[in-house]
């Protein structure tokens, strides 16, 4: 099952990098638990949020308006169980500061009946906000 689970998340991430929401939504459970850590400049704190609604308000419409160019480069994704880790990082450059950035980020993704249920982020906010020169 790990690995139809870590096929299903690689094509997620590749609809992500194409824009085509609605196709990364198709692998989300419609009650799906993001959360996303605290520091992470499209978030006030750490926020926890439910179902494709709120995680498309609350950080999918917020990408484009936070940051220029962003994106997802994926060093590992592999999975054991229900599970699916996601390591990388994120690159860009926050607008806020007007400086390009690349931050390591973890996704741990879980998943139910083929279809991902939960996020877990975890990611460099500090390489984001003030970036290494």
């Amino acid at each position: 099952m790990s690995t139809d689970n870590v096929a299903i998340i690689k094509e997620g991430y590749t609809n992500f990098a194409r824009a085509n929401i609605d196709a990364v939504l198709a692998v989300w459970d419609p009650a799906i638990e993001w959360h996303e850590c605290k520091g992470m400049p499209i978030v006030a704190t750490a926020a926890k949020l439910v179902g494709h609604q709120a995680v498309l308000e609350g950080i999918m419409a917020r990408i484009p308006r936070e940051f220029d160019g962003f994106a997802i480069e994926i060093n590992e994704l592999f999975g054991s169980g229900d599970r699916v880790v996601m390591t990388g990082n994120y690159t860009g450059t926050y607008r806020a500061t007007g400086k390009p950035f690349k931050a390591a980020a973890t996704h741990i993704w879980t998943f139910k009946n083929g279809l991902a249920v939960k996020l877990i982020q975890v990611a460099d906010t500090a390489e984001i906000i003030h970036p290494k020169p």
